[in-house]
This record gives structure tokens, C-alpha cells and sequence, in this order.
């Protein structure tokens, strides 16, 4: 029986569930066998990517996918909240009005799952030995406001900030922040292969590139998450498809990311009494980056014309069959202080106006570029995405455009090195506020090194907004950066995606298994009797 899950759109932290369908709701059993889940994440150990389950290195929804369930912060979210709570500390507050100190008090007798006690120590060391390897690509530009972190003694942690900031307790609750064994890390460069030690719910046991993991329950985890498993098997699929066969046999339990908009449809009809499936509203968002130091987009027209072409809602209807909605802003909907920028500046999709605008910029001839985009992976659609709109900006007769696919590792390392005129990249929210939809690419020091600045959303509308403790403050703030940058287009928003996980009919807590970023949430799931 399928099921669908109804989230009032400002929550879309922690998933809040208003309406069910048939299982259980809640914890099952905490024994048992392992529950499988599987997946078409992969993970790859490489020259470029040594260290893929370090999380001062990997920034990506697969491996954070990981590090949620393995790793602990101070801060966590719980069910229906998107105000950040204690974890593996036990308080954390600002402690002047200049709101640039924040100190948390940890939980007594942590230790990480390999024994190892757990203290304030390890929480300066994480931070510092994020901030000292800030990998290209990585997650150290979250952080990247602390000027120092202080250990005073074994349960009091203190951060300075470099300006104030409201989002900073969310940060906290990121793996950017993840706390790891200074015993065992190394603090000044990564922990290379398939390990990890962390004090989270699970403890990783093994992992086969593109075959498995092997999680177990933490003996050792004493922080705020109910666990109800005792083990997890993570199974690997590179086709969507066997994924999805594996769960009507029974061989796995669970399977979440990423299901293809056709098997979508057909699990929605609901025509397995022993599957259900999962939706809810989601804060994916889909970008379209445009190089605006590449000779041909370099003229502000060329890329006014292509938001002027370029027709989401044939995308999400043709590409993603309805399982994606039209973006019309960086900022998705859902969102606090969303608004349609780029619908309002450029209204619906027109061949002739984007010709007057390339005209009256004195470009004549057809514009040549090359989209790129990351090679797909089981029940991806980047390929078909690609070339649909290729095909949309070729027939205005305004542009020649040719696409290319690149492997994930490499396609990154070259989009922050400006390669790249045009790339497409899927954003998952570190922690749902309009800030973490902005300040990673507009931002300085964005992750991605964008050629774009901005000095207004920079120096004035992201300092601003960081001051306000109620964040729809910050509506006046966020609608003037949306607005900058439809102007200037440094990137197309494309669309939002809708969140999709299955499971077996006696698998429980699935609804509340996904968060806002698709992490699978590896605590919530239980064995429980059939619907």
C-alpha cells in the first residue's frame, strides 16, 4: 500500500508527519536481524577521493548520508523540530549580547565506539583540523566563521566567531562539525580508505565499494537519538531498477535514494500490499551554474537570455514526470523568505525576447557552449536534464550548445576551477534556512569558488541576516540577494524535488526516516507487524 505524507511546508527540517497510511509509526523492535536498505549512492575510493568517509574531505549526500548515523555533533534535530537541540552536549547557549561567543557544556562519560573517551578536547581538535585541511570542495567553508575554538576542561567548549551569526547552532548540527578521536585522526591531513570512528548511533563494521556496508547499533552512544535497530546493511545497486525488484522479493527492507521518476508512478499506484511508499515536500534544489568569466557568458545578455529561454515547467513534466516542481528562485519554496525572482524578472519562457536582449547587446552570432553534467547513477536524471535543455536553448536559434557527462570526483574538481562554462549541480540543504541556500555559492570563501562576487550579498545581506535571531527578520534581506542575483544570473534555479522512500509493509518509522536533505536516517527504522 503506498503512503503519503502531507508536511506543512515550513518544516521541512525534520519531517512532520500529518497524515498516514498502513504500518507502524514509530519505534519497532530494537533486536532482530539487520534492516536492509538499499541505495544508489556510491561512494568511491580514488587518487582524487582517498578519503571518502573522512568528513573534513567529502561533501556530498551520499557520504553525509553515512556520517548522520555514525558521527555525533554537539546539536541534532528531533522529530518535527527545525530548532536545533542538544546531542552531545547537554547545553549550548550564547553567552554575550554580541552573540559572537558560544559555549556548549558536554554530557559526562562519552566515549567513541572504538572506547575511547569523548571530551571538549576532541570537539576543539575537530573543528581546528577541519579548518586546518579545508579540502577543495569540503565542507570547512560552513565553519569557516569561527575564529577560534577554546577547551577549557573536558566538558566546556567555547567558540569565537569572527561576526555574529543566528545559523551558527545549525552549523553545529552538520558533519562540518562532526566530532572525531584526536586519538586516531590524524590533524593536519585526511584518514584514508573505508574508515571512520565516530560516537554516533552506529558504529560502521565494514564497507565494500559499490557492494555494502555494515552498520551496528553503538554500545557506546549516550546522546539524545532513540535507536531502534540493533543493525543496518546498507546495499549498494547501481540500477534503480534491481533496486527496486530486491525490495518486492523481500531481500532488502528499505530503499530511499534515488528512485526514477517512472518507478515513482508505479509504486504510487499502490498495487504491492506488502510495499508502501513514502512522499513528502523536499528542500533539493536543482542549479544551473553559469561561468561569468567565460568569454561567452561574460556579457550579462548572453545569460539574460538564457533565463529567457529556458522552460522549466517542459523539464520537471518531460524529464522528471511531475516528480520535481518548477524553481523560480535559489531559495525554494517552503523556504522563509522565498520569492519568485526569476519568474518576475523574466515571466514565461520567450524565443523573441531573449533574441532583443542578445540584440540589443550587439551579439549576432549563435553563442557556443557546453553544458556539463555529473554522470548519471542509478535513477538519475542528469543525462536526459542535460540535453532537454540544450535542445530548448539550440531551437531559439540563438545559441549552439553541446553537452558532456563527467565522472562525480572529477566533474567537482573541475567546476571549482572554473572549467566548466555551464554545469548542473543538485543542492541538499545543510540545515533549512534561506542562509544555506545562498552563502555556499555566493558567500565568501563559497565551496565551490564560484567566479561570481557579489559585494552587496556579501558584505551587507549576509551579515545582516546572520544579526537576526527571528529569521523572517530577514525576509526584506534574502529578497533583495534573490532579486541580485536573477539579475545578474550567475545560475538558473531549475527545480525542487519531491522526496521518495519505500519500504516493506512491516518496517516502521519510515516516516520520519528522511530529513530535508534525503539522509536516511538509519535510528527511525524498526521491525513491526504488517499493515
Amino acid at each position: 500500500m503506498n503512503r503519503k505524507l502531507l508536511v506543512l511546508p515550513a518544516l521541512l527540517g525534520v519531517m512532520t508527519p500529518l497524515l498516514t497510511g498502513c504500518g507502524g509509526s514509530g519505534g519497532g523492535s530494537g533486536g532482530g536481524k539487520a534492516i536492509v536498505v538499499g541505495t544508489t549512492d556510491t561512494i568511491e575510493l580514488s587518487k582524487d577521493n582517498p578519503a571518502p568517509l573522512d568528513p573534513a574531505t567529502s561533501y556530498d549526500s551520499a557520504t553525509w548520508n553515512i556520517f548522520y548515523n555514525t558521527f555525533q555533533m554537539l546539536l541534532t534535530y528531533q522529530r518535527g523540530s527545525t530548532t536545533p537541540s542538544p546531542d552531545a552536549a547537554k547545553d549550548c547557549h550564547y553567552t554575550d549580547v554580541s552573540v559572537l561567543t558560544y559555549q556548549c557544556t558536554m554530557r559526562g562519560d562519552q566515549k567513541f565506539s572504538n572506547g575511547d573517551p569523548m571530551t571538549a578536547q576532541d570537539v576543539k581538535f575537530s573543528i581546528d583540523r577541519m579548518q586546518k585541511i579545508n579540502w577543495a570542495a569540503g565542507p570547512a567553508t560552513l565553519i569557516s566563521g569561527v575564529k577560534s575554538v577554546d577547551a577549557p576542561d573536558d566538558k566546556t567548549v567555547v567558540f569565537h566567531l569572527k561576526a555574529p551569526d543566528a545559523t551558527f547552532p545549525a552549523k553545529l548540527a552538520t558533519p562540518a562539525a562532526a566530532i572525531v578521536d584526536k586519538n586516531v585522526y590524524a590533524a593536519d591531513k585526511p584518514y584514508t580508505g573505508f574508515r571512520l570512528i565516530g560516537s554516533g548511533p552506529y558504529t560502521l563494521n565494514s564497507f565494500v565499494q559499490a557492494k555494502q556496508g555494515q552498520f551496528s547499533k553503538n554500545p557506546h552512544y549516550s546522546g539524545a537519538l532513540k535507536v531502534n535497530n540493533s543493525a543496518i546493511q546498507l546495499k549498494l545497486f547501481a540500477d534503480p531498477h534491481k533496486m527496486e525488484s530486491a525490495l518486492r522479493a523481500g531481500t532488502i527492507d528499505v530503499m530511499a535514494r534515488t528512485l526514477s521518476p517512472d518507478q515513482v508512478g508505479t509504486l504510487l499506484s499502490g498495487n504491492d500490499p506488502d510495499v508502501k511508499l513514502t512522499e513528502s515536500p523536499g528542500g533539493e534544489a536543482r542549479f544551473l551554474f553559469l561561468n561569468t568569466d567565460a568569454p561567452a557568458l561574460k556579457n550579462v545578455a548572453v545569460r539574460k537570455a538564457m533565463a529567457q529561454i529556458i522552460d522549466r515547467q517542459a523539464i520537471t513534466r518531460d524529464v522528471y514526470k511531475r516528480t520535481a516542481d518548477p524553481l523560480y528562485s535559489v531559495i525554494p519554496q517552503g523556504i522563509t523568505t522565498h520569492t519568485n525572482s526569476f519568474y518576475n524578472t523574466y515571466k514565461d519562457p520567450s524565443v523573441p525576447a531573449a533574441k532583443a536582449l542578445l540584440r540589443g547587446a550587439g551579439v549576432t552570432d549563435k553563442v557556443p557552449l557546453t553544458i556539463n553534467y555529473r554522470r548519471d547513477v542509478g535513477g538519475t536524471s542528469n543525462e536526459a536534464e542535460a540535453k532537454t535543455i540544450a535542445q530548448q536553448l539550440n531551437a531559439s536559434g540563438l545559441f549552439a550548445v553541446t553537452t558532456k557527462s563527467e565522472q562525480w570526483n572529477t566533474f567537482l574538481k573541475k567546476a571549482t576551477r572554473h572549467e566548466y562554462d555551464v554545469f548542473a549541480l543538485s543542492w541538499l540543504p545543510d540545515f533549512p534556512d534561506p542562509d544555506n541556500y545562498i552563502a555556499p555559492f555566493f558567500d565568501k570563501d563559497n565551496f565551490l569558488d564560484l567566479a561570481y562576487n557579489n559585494k552587496t550579498i556579501q558584505d551587507q545581506l549576509l551579515p545582516a541576516t546572520r544579526k537576526q535571531a527571528q529569521r523572517g527578520a530577514t525576509t526584506m534581506d534574502f529578497t533583495r540577494a534573490q532579486n541580485l542575483i536573477a539579475a545578474d544570473v550567475p545560475m538558473l534555479p531549475l527545480w525542487q524535488g519531491k522526496q521518495y522512500i519505500a519500504a516493506r509493509s512491516n518496517i516502521t518509522g519510515v516516516e520520519w526516516a528522511l530529513n530535508s536533505s534525503t539522509t536516511t536516517q538509519f535510528w527511525e527504522l524498526g521491525r513491526g507487524q504488517s499493515g
